[in-house]
């Protein structure tokens, strides 16, 4: 008997169940007086060391050698910052007939938040397209998020988003920005041991963010702001996204074609430029939202697993349609990058 393999075709993500399970505890064990003070305070230091890595792992090196691609990165910051926005801003027209008032803000919000590098670059090698393409493309998402995101987030969502002030600006810098750079300054003395340990430290990432969902949805269940979700909502929302993400995917595909891009970075743009980062995402929903933040991470959480499954699907055909067309150079390229540059993107 043929065995299935259900991760590769169609993926659950196994930390999405841990999301969920860390929601379920908020639900029932929510965080209360002195102890949703320390969950806070934990949270806001999770957040910061969170951030510190993520600027200790990105490699200014290797996204600065990317620039002579420029308009492969121009394209697939565009989709990320300019056309998704525009999509969800469009999706106000749904409100209150399929969305309410929160999940509209949690919906725009996941519009604005980086591109993944991870699962791109993983997606882009599977579909033999230009991996060290993936790479910079979302090297550089991650790094303008850290700017634009918040800037966005301020300009669209005003004051749905928790109420933006001078207050807002300062913790953000300080709690992304900051520790963001003194990673990046500290990397060449302390990148090595970071890579020697990423899988210990990729712990500490994924349990970072754990606390961040607990946090949040704690203070959600202490305010009560569950009962404003029933299940038809929730279907109207996976709805919304679902069409989002085929619109994307339509437009990074086609749309490269008709800007005159090759296969193999037009696999790179489209699996760059249509997805979002849960692990950048959440943090700066925490920050940005405060008390908010729970109906703000929900949307993000849900167009997470779905755009893995989705991209998963197109990642192994994209790989089938490669392989019955004659390998031409670009293909041996990304190939060979794929096999000797991927495993070491984390």
């Amino acid at each position: 008997m043929k065995r299935l393999h259900w991760p590769r075709w169609m993926p659950i993500d196994p930390y999405i169940l841990l999301l969920l399970g860390t929601v379920g505890v908020a639900a029932l064990f929510p965080a209360r007086g002195t102890a949703a003070d320390v969950a806070s305070g934990a949270s806001t230091a999770a957040i910061a060391i969170l951030f510190f890595l993520y600027g200790v792992r990105l490699s200014t090196h290797e996204a600065l050698a990317g620039l002579k691609h420029w308009r492969l990165h121009t394209t697939v910051l565009a989709c990320t910052f300019m056309i998704f926005p525009l999509l969800g801003l469009a999706a106000r027209g749904l409100v209150p007939v399929l969305l309410t008032h929160n999940l509209y803000t949690g919906l725009l919000f996941l519009t604005l938040v980086p591109s993944t590098i991870q699962s791109s670059i993983a997606f882009t090698s599977i579909a033999r397209g230009n991996v060290p393409a993936a790479i910079c493309a979302g090297s550089f998402s991650s790094l303008a998020g850290i700017v634009i995101t918040p800037l966005l987030a301020a300009a669209l969502l005003g004051s749905s988003g928790g109420g933006f002030s001078a207050d807002s600006i300062v913790k953000i810098v300080l709690q992304l920005l900051v520790p963001f750079l003194a990673g990046q300054v500290l990397r060449r003395w302390i990148g090595g041991f970071i890579t020697r340990h990423k899988k210990v430290l990729g712990l500490v990432d994924r349990g970072s963010i754990l606390l961040v969902v607990y946090t949040a949805f704690s203070e959600g269940m202490v305010q009560g702001i569950w009962h404003q979700v029933s299940p038809l909502r929730l279907g109207g929302l996976l709805a919304v996204e679902a069409a989002l993400l085929a619109v994307m995917l339509a437009l990074t595909w086609y749309g490269g074609r008709a800007l005159g891009f090759g296969r193999e970075d037009r696999i790179a743009i489209q699996f760059a430029g249509s997805k979002k980062s849960l692990a950048s995402g959440l943090p700066m929903a925490s920050v940005l939202f405060g008390t908010h933040a729970s109906l703000a991470v929900l949307p993000l959480m849900l167009f997470h697993q779905m755009q893995l499954m989705v991209c998963a699907v197109i990642a192994k055909r994209r790989s089938h349609d490669a392989l019955q067309q004659a390998p031409g150079p670009g293909t041996a390229a990304a190939s060979q990058s794929a096999a000797g540059t991927a495993p070491h993107s984390g």
